[in-house]
């Protein structure tokens, strides 16, 4: 019998509030969630106001679906709505994922890259514009990764560990602080605690991936949901040969199961940020991004 799936509706709109006119704007959006075996996008919509001029989808080089966009009507507002309905399959347990190979293993058989799936990971194994490799970034991962642990279940203990470790503050940090800052000042938000947990996994010759797209918040007891009120997300995804990519989120001291919902995946934030573009003209800039993620049936 087929498992029952999730279904969530999800809103992101993004706002730029210009302090002159705007004659021309190019964009590249990461807003529809990418369709994969645990995850089926079955709508999707972006209205764009002013109306775009040029519009074009495709996917980029990790596969994800994009969409650029050409305005070309002068403006001092332009606001992006992406709404989505998503199913989410159900995803493995900790229990059901044992028999994972030992960390050392899976290493060595990434560096051999025979087969289409390893040569593949080979992808998310190197440094990349948001991470940076390091001895220290190693040296923090080791106490999770004794010899011949499993490698899912050494994930996890340096998920929890992070977790523990550090403390989340939106004022810390910025998009390009580096790790090494991160590290040491023991703060940031869900990118970096991604991109850290990254760079301890690849400092240590593991591939990992990082995740872009939404987790479901849960308002305090007696509370309303707000809308609005949601906000990007970001995870880690680690390379097991048994059991395909596994997914952590250090943020939150789990593995991912039924409330993460996917936008895409790439090596850091900078191949799936959800938008950026040139504009010509605008000056100074206001942005505002509301997301709201609804649990549907």
């Amino acid at each position: 019998m087929k498992a029952a799936s999730i279904k969530y509706r999800v809103e992101h709109e993004t706002e730029y509030r210009y302090q002159s006119q705007v004659t021309l704007s190019q964009q590249y959006l990461h807003l529809t969630p990418r369709s994969f075996a645990l995850q089926s996008t079955e709508s999707h919509r972006i209205l764009v106001r002013p109306t775009e001029h040029e519009t074009s989808e495709g996917r980029d080089y990790f596969g994800n679906p994009t969409r650029r966009l050409t305005l070309m009507a002068p403006h001092m507002t332009l606001n992006v709505h992406a709404e989505s309905v998503v199913s989410l399959s159900k995803r493995p347990s900790m229990a059901e994922l044992q028999g994972s190979k030992p960390w050392e293993s899976v290493r060595e058989l990434v560096q051999r890259a025979q087969s289409p799936d390893t040569l593949e990971a080979t992808r998310y194994l190197y440094a990349s514009p948001h991470v940076e490799l390091s001895a220290a970034l190693e040296l923090y991962a080791r106490p999770s990764f004794r010899p011949g642990r499993p490698i899912l279940e050494a994930a996890l203990d340096l998920t929890q560990r992070i977790f523990a470790d550090f403390k989340f503050d939106p004022a810390a940090t910025e998009i390009s602080t580096p790790l090494e800052q991160v590290l040491s000042g023991r703060r940031g938000v869900c990118q970096d605690f991604a991109q850290l947990m990254i760079g301890c996994l690849r400092s240590l010759g593991l591939p990992a991936r990082y995740l872009s797209g939404y987790i479901l918040t849960h308002p305090k007891p007696g509370q309303p949901r707000l809308v609005g009120a949601d906000a990007s997300h970001a995870w880690v995804s680690v390379f097991c040969p048994v059991h395909g990519w596994i997914d952590f989120d250090p943020t939150n001291r789990c593995l991912v199961q039924g409330e993460h919902i996917t936008l895409g995946w790439g090596r850091d934030f900078s191949d799936v940020t959800p938008m950026r573009g040139i504009v010509l003209g605008g000056g100074a800039q206001q942005l505002q991004v509301k997301v709201t993620v609804t649990p549907l049936g």
